[in-house]
């Protein structure tokens, strides 16, 4: 079934209701329907066909909502473009699709075109806003008669083509049914008990999963109140003292965002209900930290886009436990744990890699039939390439992913165990860890450190990796780099790749 048919039951329920707020406008559920049934209005009028593909390229805005759900019921697959894609991998995600339209902001159309030149969606630009060398403008396409029906679509039909950053080749596109991200959105309303009175501040991406899955689709399903942001960490401050928002989402860069810029200063953010943090492991002492600046007590998340964005979650009703993930959906999502070698599950406490399958799963890539024969197994389990272990009760603890695991001397080191522990560092602000080549070890560990005082050498590192046992033998770093800022992509995760090419 067409995911956007139990979204529409909402708006038929609450057309009042605000569904979405941004830089101080609203828009009710009743005229953000509206206005997606004229957009699918248009691209019907245009002779766009159940399962063509229709991008969007903007950055978190109402427009972005409303052109989601207007291509859902026109039937059409919506293509969510990374914003920060630079043009080559821009171009490869269009071209890979095939994408019919694209809408992004005015500013934007200029860029677009020149990315995409000789494309045929180089001319079926939709600029939010007037821009000469645009087909037609977003306001325009709204003028269009409104829809009446939504087209049909089953549930193994895909409802979007979701494409990977591509930072260590092209992108890659994920396959997201309408069962996939009806699936996610039912299971997160259920395990976070979301409800009409719920109000998310979103900053992370709405190109992403932890923009659109995790947060957005769920609170609108639910009947609740999005709030739409781009991350400024002091505009997110001062919007959650000021908009009391029950649910928000952050990256750990995020949260260290909060941490840094509050120092010792303490802002009680106490209308969080849940504040889900993902993307990689957590330190400890900067969970603690932003407990300590803020009251918030974070909820950790696990999942992919090849899942939908959420596959495991601490549950709200225990007690935390230190470092878990906390347990898979299994509503959504059966679970294995496999040796490396593939022999066996591994036994609790045993690393192995993730195995998942089940609704939230993705069908596969779009055109990668050697990747899917790769990562999917014959009776259809999917492979995660991220290493975990699990403990006697079944909660998961990410230990690392597979391609980032550095090889010393012949044992296995986790970069994100170590980053673990040096963030207990006073001197260091942000860090990560990367292998580096090493004559002797074939690989040495190697730190990428923000001090937080430009006094801070790399000796001081040293000093205190030597008075922490965590950080001694292999697991030490033999190459310590002072820098002023660390990669990040565009989801605010750190670019591993790109200190790779940097260091290595």
């Amino acid at each position: 079934m067409n995911v956007l048919t139990s979204l529409r039951r909402v708006a038929d329920r609450r057309p009042a209701q605000v569904a979405l707020s941004h830089l101080g406008t609203d828009l009710s559920y009743g005229a953000l329907f509206d206005q997606a049934a004229r957009f699918a209005g248009f691209l019907l009028s245009q002779g766009v066909t159940p399962g063509q593909r229709v991008g969007i390229y903007m950055h978190n805005q109402r427009e972005w909502i409303v052109a989601l759900l207007g291509i859902w019921q026109a039937g059409a697959v919506v293509v969510p473009f990374n914003y920060l894609f630079h043009p080559a991998a821009l171009r490869h995600a269009a071209e890979d699709s095939e994408t019919t339209w694209i809408v992004t902001p005015a500013a934007e159309v200029s860029k677009l075109r020149d990315a995409l030149d000789g494309l045929p969606v180089a001319e079926r630009l939709i600029s939010v806003g007037v821009a000469d060398n645009a087909a037609l403008s977003f306001e325009t396409a709204l003028a269009t008669a409104p829809a009446g029906a939504i087209v049909p679509r089953m549930d193994d039909d895909d409802a979007l083509l979701m494409y990977t950053s591509g930072s260590t080749g092209k992108p890659k596109g994920v396959r997201q049914t309408h069962r996939n991200t009806t699936a996610v959105c039912e299971a997160i309303i259920d395990v976070w008990s979301l409800t009409e009175n719920d109000h998310a501040l979103v900053c992370t991406p709405l190109f992403h999963v932890g923009g659109l899955q995790l947060i957005s689709l769920p609170i609108l399903l639910a009947g609740g109140t999005v709030t739409l942001r781009r991350w400024q960490v002091k505009d997110w401050l001062d919007d959650v003292v000021a908009l009391r928002p029950s649910i928000v989402a952050l990256v750990p860069a995020m949260m260290f965002d909060i941490i840094n810029h509050l120092g010792d200063d303490r802002v009680p953010l106490d209308s969080i209900r849940i504040c889900a943090i993902g993307g990689s492991a957590l330190p400890q002492t900067k969970l603690k930290a932003l407990t300590d600046a803020t009251g918030i007590v974070a909820v950790n998340i696990y999942g992919q886009t090849e899942q939908n964005g959420l596959a495991v979650t601490e549950p709200l009703d225990q007690p935390r436990r230190e470092g878990s993930l906390g347990v898979p959906l299994h509503q959504i999502v059966q679970t294995r744990i496999v040796l490396e070698d593939g022999t066996r599950d591994a036994a609790p406490g045993e690393v192995g890699e993730l195995w998942v399958r089940g609704d939230a799963v993705t069908p596969g890539y779009w055109r990668l039939p050697d990747i899917n024969a790769t990562r999917f197994t014959p009776d259809g389990w999917f492979r995660t390439s991220d290493l975990v272990r699990a403990d006697a009760d079944g909660y998961l603890y990410f230990v690392d992913r597979a391609d980032d695991m550095i090889i010393s001397g012949g044992e296995n080191v986790y970069p994100q165990m170590v980053e673990t522990h040096l963030a207990a560092c006073p001197h260091i602000r942000e860090v990560a860890v990367i292998g580096t080549p090493h004559e002797r070890l074939g690989q040495q560990v190697t730190a990428i450190v923000v001090p937080r005082s430009p006094e801070v050498t790399a000796e001081d590192i040293a000093a205190f990796c030597e008075s922490d046992p965590n950080l001694r033998g292999l697991q030490r770093p033999r190459r310590i780099e002072i820098v002023d800022s660390i990669p990040r992509t565009a989801t605010n995760k750190i670019d591993r790749p790109a200190l790779k090419k940097t260091y290595c």
